[in-house]
């Protein structure tokens, strides 16, 4: 009678454990399809419409050296003293949205302090002007994702700077595999206390809490990098980041219409988050010029560039300045771009280096030698001579017999970039072959190519070693799995 009592209980036992188990399961796939495809918050994923304008001007940074070694290393940096004297000249209004500010860094480098200066800027600013707006929209990365508070915006907030804080959560989640877990399980386990936990960003910086950990490994992020005030909007790589202050970066500053097309795609993260309103420029209308422009954010920047790509024909050429690139739609088109008679010239980051750290390669190498193979080797390719920066440019620019096609701004050639992950600001220019703009275009890209006055670049040879294949296998596992860092 025991004997039965107990076989009993034990099967009860293991029917219970049974259905949690499934009941979980159930939860946790249900998790990861809800959360990869769920709708996106209203205005994300945005495509102005086309806007016309004269007033465009490109601006970069560079970093170089005479050879490998770094010999006789020069800084030219045009991107954040421009944003300054745009804060100088507002009148109006201010609108930033910046992926990471801050200071932190291990490295025996005398960075700009690009974090210290653009916080004082905007506070003087403020302070001489109490009544102008100032909203400043980032990422929580900036404030370890809650373990930790910025000193940096807690100034501007001192002033009365209105800083948001972007809400990732309402975004799709880009490792379905983690996240899944994250969204059942770990974003429950917060349970206050101070941060014990070294700094992934820096060991100088604040250490993080378990919580606040479970939050990065999401890998999702407003990228974005643009700066408008009522005179004039700045689209760019760049990020207020004192250790990205050497970084290889170009911008796009423009006047116009356009200006309050980008504050609505703007207004749209700030109205998800906290809600409210952003202002709106009063003097843009210029619906003459020479450029169309139009702001594109997260897939329609993917949608509008292989539309672009795809208008190249034979004898046409695109060049490309890029840090990471591995999104499989944009490399095929690449492909087939030189497959039907396309130039393709690529600039690309070789991934060896981030903030002192040695880095695999991927996933720049092993896609650029997929590309190569897949091409004969007739794409052409050269690798960035980083020496303590990365080429950090996201920059495509296609031409045809007609226009020029630029899309340039935060965006990364990648899926968590493209595919309506992390939010991501671009501008695109359609521009005559002759004009200004795409002559600064060109010499930009043939002074790095040919190495004018430097060693900018390298040979394609220089850092496809006998790993590429082992690391093209870990490549195609990440992207399979959806780990990815890029």
């Amino acid at each position: 009678m025991k004997n039965g009592k107990k076989k009993w209980f034990q099967l009860k036992t293991k029917r219970f454990i049974l259905t949690l188990v499934c009941l979980f399961l159930f939860i946790y796939l249900f998790m990861i399809v809800w959360h990869t495809f769920k709708p996106l918050p209203e205005g994300v994923s945005y495509a102005s419409e086309l806007r016309w304008t004269d007033d465009i001007e490109m601006l970069t940074d560079l970093t170089y050296a005479q050879n490998k070694d770094g010999d006789d290393l020069e800084h030219e940096l045009s991107i954040f003293p421009s944003i300054y004297k745009m804060i100088d000249d507002a009148e109006d209004f201010i609108v930033l949205d910046l992926f990471m500010l801050d200071h932190y860094n291990d490295e025996k480098i005398d960075f700009p302090e690009i974090a210290q200066t653009l916080t004082r800027k905007l506070v003087d600013k403020k302070v001489e002007k109490p009544q102008m707006r100032i909203v400043f929209i980032t990422d929580p990365i900036n404030k370890g994702y809650g373990s930790y508070e910025s000193k940096w915006f807690t100034a501007m907030e001192d002033e009365g700077i209105e800083v948001v804080y972007t809400d990732l959560n309402r975004l799709r989640d880009s490792t379905p595999i983690y996240s899944g877990l994250y969204r059942t399980i770990f974003q429950w386990a917060d349970i206050g206390g101070d941060g014990w936990i070294p700094n992934a960003m820096s060991a100088k910086a604040p250490k993080m809490k378990l919580a606040s950990y479970m939050t990065l490994l999401n890998v999702k992020a407003n990228h974005r990098k643009t700066v408008i005030t009522e005179k004039e909007a700045l689209i760019t790589s760049s990020n207020p980041h004192n250790a990205s202050g050497f970084h290889g970066n170009v911008g796009l500053k423009v006047k116009g219409e356009i200006i309050n097309d980008i504050l609505k795609s703007e207004e749209a993260i700030v109205h998800y988050t906290n809600g409210g309103k952003l202002p709106r420029a009063e003097q843009t209308k210029n619906s003459e010029g020479d450029y169309a422009v139009q702001y594109v954010t997260e897939k329609k920047i993917l949608e509008t560039l292989l539309e672009d790509i795809a208008k190249a024909q034979v004898g046409d050429n695109i060049k490309i300045g890029m840090f990471y690139i591995a999104q499989t739609d944009v490399v095929a088109a690449l492909i087939e771009a030189v497959n039907r008679g396309v130039t393709v010239k690529m600039i690309l980051d070789p991934n060896e280096n981030a903030f002192g750290n040695e880095k695999s390669g991927i996933p720049n190498r092993p896609v650029a030698q997929e590309m190569m193979d897949k091409t004969d080797g007739e794409i052409q390719i050269r690798w960035y001579n980083t020496i303590n920066a990365q080429y950090h440019t996201k920059l495509v620019v296609v031409q045809t017999k007609e226009e020029t096609f630029i899309t340039n701004g935060s965006a990364n050639l990648t899926d968590r970039t493209l595919n309506n992950y992390n939010l991501e600001a671009n501008l695109r220019v359609i521009a005559p072959n002759d004009s200004e703009l795409v002559q600064e275009m060109y010499a930009y890209f043939n002074r790095i190519w040919e190495n004018d006055d430097a060693q900018y670049t390298l040979d394609f040879e220089e850092y496809q070693n006998e790993f590429t294949f082992v690391q093209r296998g870990i490549y195609r596992l990440q992207e399979w799995l959806k780990l990815t860092t890029y």
